[in-house]
């Protein structure tokens, strides 16, 4: 396989893993966000700012990898060198992200809702 046709593949592939890990946290990320900013227009904001850096920095920090293997490895080998890096980079934006938000996450307990009452006669064997 030529260098171009093993880069591409393992940038596809990185690329691919970012939108599905995408998908799977956007409506969380979306319900935490909102409740973080107080309004739609500025969760959805950090929510699509999110959703790219997401995307984009392990697809970044996958064509860093070389494109042209060495002549003795095979074609899965380099190919898996270079979505090991893009996952590394997905590992790092989600951690960051993770920590950015934490910081925002009110410290205080939120306090127990109040237990249901029961009447007496719902107990009776």
């Amino acid at each position: 396989m030529s260098a171009s046709v093993l880069f591409a593949a393992g940038l596809s592939t990185t690329f691919l893993i970012s939108i599905g890990v995408v998908c799977y946290l956007s409506s969380p990320l979306r319900k935490q966000l909102l409740q973080l900013c107080g309004n739609a227009e500025r969760a959805e904001f950090w929510t699509v700012f999110s959703n790219t850096t997401l995307a984009l920095v392990p697809t970044v920090l996958a064509m860093q990898v070389d494109a042209v293997p060495d002549a003795d490895v095979p074609a899965v080998f380099a190919v898996v060198a270079q979505v090991k890096w893009g996952i590394a980079g997905l590992v790092l934006s989600m951690l960051i992200l993770a920590w950015i938000l934490s910081r925002f996450v009110r410290k205080h307990p939120v306090p127990p809702l109040p237990a249901p009452a029961f009447k007496s006669e719902s107990w009776h064997l």
